[in-house]
């Protein structure tokens, strides 16, 4: 999966309706983490484009 970057546990721990625990598949979580990483790819690009080197919420 190469570098993790959500925390498997807190995702377990969230994905819950009506109380009821989900159950969780490898495969989402390798599509979360790459979906995160993609996030971020974006927010970078578009501080780099306001001329920032810091990522602030307005990126995402």
């Amino acid at each position: 999966m190469g570098t993790a970057l959500v925390v498997r546990s807190q995702i377990k721990n969230y994905a819950k309706i009506n109380g009821k625990a989900l159950n969780i598949s490898n495969e989402f979580y390798e599509a979360l983490n790459r979906k995160v990483q993609k996030i971020i790819e974006e927010a970078c690009v578009r501080a780099i484009a306001n001329n920032r080197t810091t990522l602030m919420g307005r990126d995402v």
